[in-house]
């Protein structure tokens, strides 16, 4: 059997993860998801869940984070790799950081809160005491077509309804 190389695993699970977005989507939340692969298995699986959950701190990587300690019965992730479709937030680089994952694989960058190397690199400062290997851009095309298709319907609907108060 041949093996898979490291950009076709990327793209296994990242695929998942953008499964995992289409269900935030569904329930009316911005599509992004996250999975946690931890020695070839996946331990978290989840989605952006702050609408349907009413919580600002219910973001896919915040969640998967809290199924994969329950996985492994601990809160060291190490070992760990976590899969997300849009590049992380302040909130969810700091929590990575802190669960000592070994590695980050984002599908598109977030220019206007991405803290993965977009407007900060938290997962990568050298003045804190634990650092993630960062790989970006893997479906990236995939992952901003979802929430650019997203953003642009809600838009739309947004307009729809600001015509009918108009009415």
């Amino acid at each position: 059997m041949m093996e898979l190389s490291q950009q076709e695993i990327d793209e296994r699970y990242m695929r998942m993860a953008i499964d995992a977005a289409l269900v935030a989507e569904e329930n009316g939340d911005v599509p992004i998801g996250a999975v946690i692969v931890h020695e070839g298995r996946v331990i978290g699986k989840t989605y952006n869940q702050r609408e349907q959950l009413k919580d600002p701190t219910a973001h896919a990587e915040i969640i998967a984070l809290t199924q994969a300690a329950t996985a492994l019965g601990m809160w060291r992730l190490h070992g760990g790799t976590i899969y997300v479709t849009l590049e992380p937030c302040p909130m969810c680089a700091g929590a990575l950081v802190l669960a000592r994952l070994d590695r980050l694989v984002y599908g598109c960058p977030d220019p206007k809160a991405g803290a993965c190397g977009s407007l900060y690199d938290i997962v990568r400062d050298g003045r804190l005491n634990h650092r993630l290997e960062v790989t970006s851009g893997v479906l990236a095309d995939d992952c901003t077509g979802l929430l650019q298709d997203f953003f642009r319907r809600r838009r739309r609907g947004n307009d729809a309804e600001a015509g009918d108060l108009g009415q």
